[in-house]
């Protein structure tokens, strides 16, 4: 085994990357090794990583700075879901000679996310987490909250992509009235998507509930920030299916213990959320883990991608190469 090709399969949270695809043939070439916990710190990683030739990740699950990439000595291919992944420092993996290589998704799961976003602010404008802990609690409609209903009311998206627009539609259909912000919004793409664009002044302060569509960037981490939550309305809901650090979470606790607002998350400043985290126990909130591109399609489709690139690269023709460059 010592001279064996040594691959780690990452971010594996749901223990489902086994029975997602045909992992035989690889295993038969190589040690491959699935990681269902995601790592204390930088140097627990190193530790457990250092061995390993090969690295499959979970975009933007475990950060893969340069500073974690140069300690690993025995690193020659890194894997990634998706075409994006802004935790990786791909000039580092270039600079050593490491190619990057992507999955490509298609189909229906790129709505997943929104579907999801779409359940939590269901979930959430009814009450559905504290009514379902009732039940299996014994008791009945005692203490649920009162609920409303979203035919009628404004939701608010800050994003207009492609996630964004997909709310846009089931919004729609709810027969809320959906008004959109971003830095770059234009009004062209709003009317494109039937929505109506707004300052983000006018998004915070009108809203009943608001959805965040936007990718994490410098531009947008704090984005939602604590003026931007004491413009919300008494009871407005939030959605972020996003990114964590999207919103000011030190402000939208405080809101939430004020019974300003309700939350309702998939995203976290660090995930997995860790155990004694105040949201935990927060009031008002909703909470999922990181569910949203989780769906059987989205596996289907990441898996089978990920054992092609490992042996395509141990085969000496890397497919799906982000940085090219390295290849010359």
């Amino acid at each position: 085994m010592t001279n064996m090709t040594r691959i780690a399969v990452l971010d594996d949270w749901q223990g489902v990357a086994r029975g997602a695809a045909d992992w035989a043939p690889l295993q038969a070439r190589a040690d491959v090794v699935f990681f269902q916990d995601a790592f204390a710190d930088q140097d627990d990683a190193v530790a457990k990583l250092a061995d390993f030739d090969i690295v499959l990740s979970m975009r933007e699950r475990t950060p893969l700075p340069g500073s974690l990439i140069n300690r690993l000595p025995k690193l020659r291919m890194l894997g990634m879901t998706g075409a994006r992944n802004l935790s990786l420092d791909t000039p580092a993996c270039t600079a050593r000679g490491i190619p990057v290589c992507c999955t490509q998704g298609g189909g229906y799961n790129d709505s997943a996310t929104a579907e999801l976003a779409l359940g939590l602010l269901i979930g959430a404008a009814r009450g559905l987490a504290v009514g379902d802990a009732n039940m299996r609690a014994g008791g009945f409609q005692m203490g649920v909250p009162v609920g409303i209903g979203l035919a009628g009311k404004t939701l608010g998206l800050i994003g207009l992509g492609k996630l964004g627009a997909y709310m846009a539609g089931y919004g729609k259909a709810l027969r809320m009235d959906v008004i959109a912000w971003s830095q770059n919004l234009k009004p062209e793409r709003a009317a494109e998507v039937g929505v109506k664009a707004v300052s983000k002044e006018e998004l915070m302060s009108t809203s009943d509930a608001i959805s965040i569509h936007m990718v994490l960037s410098d531009r947008s981490r704090g984005l939602v920030g604590k003026a931007d939550i004491a413009r919300m309305k008494q009871g407005a809901i939030i959605v972020n299916t996003s990114r964590g650090p999207i919103i000011d979470e030190a402000a939208m606790l405080e809101a939430l213990h004020a019974n300003k607002i309700v939350a309702a998350l998939d995203v976290y400043d660090r995930e997995p959320l860790p155990a004694g985290h105040p949201l935990r126990n927060a009031p008002n909130t909703m909470l999922s883990p990181h569910l949203g591109y989780c769906v059987k399609e989205t596996w289907d489709g990441f898996y089978p991608q990920m054992i092609e690139n490992a042996m395509a690269f141990m085969d000496g023709k890397p497919v799906r190469v982000t940085n090219p460059e390295v290849l010359k």
